[in-house]
C-alpha cells in the first residue's frame, strides 16, 4: 500500500469515480482523437446517468475533452470553456448493458474531420478502463502509452506490429489481440514502456491490411 492509497487523487470534485474518473476518460480521450475536438456527443450510462449531474460527471468529461487534468480548478467551468473554444456538447443516454455503471460513450469529430467513438468506464479510485474505440474491444488503463492498430484480419499483422517495435526499442507491457470474425475486422491494443515513434506510426498508417491507428501518448502537447 503506498500513500496514495490512503489518501486518494489529487482532484477537483466530490467523487473520484464519478469526477476525478471522468475528467481521466475525457482526457485520454482528446489524447486518442489527436487533434481538438469540433463536436462531442456524450452519452451516460448507468451511476453516471443516474447520479453524474449531482456528482459533477458532464462537466468532468468536458473538462478532460479540453486538455485538463483531475486537479484543474477550471474543471467547474468546463461546459463555459467548450462553449468559448467553439467545441458543440451534446448530452444523452444509453445502456451500454453489462458494462460498469459509471460508463459513458463518446461520439467525437475533430477539427480536421476525424471520427472517433470511444467507451470509457470510471472503476474508482479515480482509474479508468477505455473498454473499446470505434467498436471494438480495447479495454487499457491510459496508465502506459499505448498502440491501437485496427487492421484485416489476415496473417502477418500482429508479426510486423511487434517488429517495428523491437526495431525501435519499445518494450510491450501488455499486448491484447481482439476480432469481430474470423478474417473480418480486428484489433490490436498494445501497452508500451516507452513512447513509440511518430514516423513509426506513419508507417504502420500506411501498410497494407492496416485500416486506422490510433496512438495515446504520454508526452503533452500531442494534439495536431
Amino acid at each position: 500500500m503506498n500513500l496514495f492509497d490512503i489518501i486518494g487523487p489529487v482532484m477537483v470534485g466530490p467523487s473520484s469515480s464519478h469526477t476525478a474518473g471522468a475528467v481521466k476518460i475525457g482526457y485520454v480521450t482528446r489524447k486518442l482523437m489527436g487533434q481538438p475536438i469540433a463536436s462531442v456527443k456524450i452519452l451516460l450510462h448507468g451511476s453516471f446517468l443516474a447520479t453524474g449531474r449531482g456528482h459533477g460527471t458532464h462537466f468532468a468529461i468536458v473538462a478532460g475533452l479540453l486538455g485538463m487534468k483531475p486537479d484543474d480548478t477550471r474543471i467547474p467551468e468546463s461546459l463555459e470553456l467548450a462553449k468559448a473554444a467553439g467545441m458543440h456538447v451534446e448530452f444523452g443516454k444509453i445502456d451500454l448493458g453489462e458494462r460498469h455503471p459509471n460508463s459513458v460513450e463518446l461520439i467525437l469529430e475533430g477539427v480536421n474531420g476525424r471520427a472517433l467513438t470511444v467507451v470509457g468506464e470510471s472503476i474508482g479510485g479515480s482509474l479508468i478502463n477505455i473498454a473499446s474505440v470505434d467498436g471494438l474491444e480495447a479495454n487499457f488503463s491510459g496508465e502506459y502509452p499505448t498502440l491501437i492498430v485496427h487492421n484485416l484480419d489476415q496473417p502477418g499483422h500482429v508479426a510486423e506490429v511487434t517488429s517495428m517495435l523491437a526495431h525501435k526499442s519499445v518494450n510491450i507491457a501488455t499486448m491484447q489481440l481482439y476480432r469481430a470474425s474470423r478474417g473480418g475486422n480486428a484489433v490490436m491494443v498494445i501497452e508500451c514502456d516507452q513512447e513509440v515513434p511518430k514516423e513509426s506510426i506513419q508507417w504502420l498508417e500506411h501498410l497494407e491490411g492496416v485500416e486506422k491507428v490510433t496512438y495515446y501518448s504520454l508526452q503533452e502537447g500531442e494534439e495536431e
